[in-house]
């Protein structure tokens, strides 16, 4: 089995807000308006409860002139340490054998 890494990647919300709004002084709902999406939405992405999806990627990525993939890159490094700590912790995966991958 791979090793787990015990500590949580950054999540891009974080990055955004710590990188982006706060040395910026931007407030939420400004930065939302600027965005073309909602404040609840900005919000519970900075906050870190929802996950950065293609579309808003896509606008982080115009906003701030980087890429698209790094955001990207961000939550799937989240997403990838969460199923890990998932599957290390989870029972429902025990009875997983691995397949027997090899050739005849």
């Amino acid at each position: 089995m791979a090793r787990v890494r015990n500590r949580k990647p950054v999540h891009p919300g974080e990055v955004f807000q710590q990188d982006v709004l706060q040395p910026l002084h931007i407030k939420i709902t400004d930065a939302a308006d600027h965005l073309g999406i909602s404040r609840k939405h900005l919000s519970l992405f900075v906050n870190g409860h929802i996950a950065c999806s293609k579309d808003l990627a896509i606008r982080l990525a115009h906003a701030t002139d980087t890429s698209v993939e790094s955001w990207l890159n961000m939550q799937a490094a989240v997403d990838a340490w969460e199923a890990e700590h998932e599957l290390a912790n989870e029972q429902k995966y025990a009875s997983i054998k691995p397949l027997n991958l090899s050739v005849a």
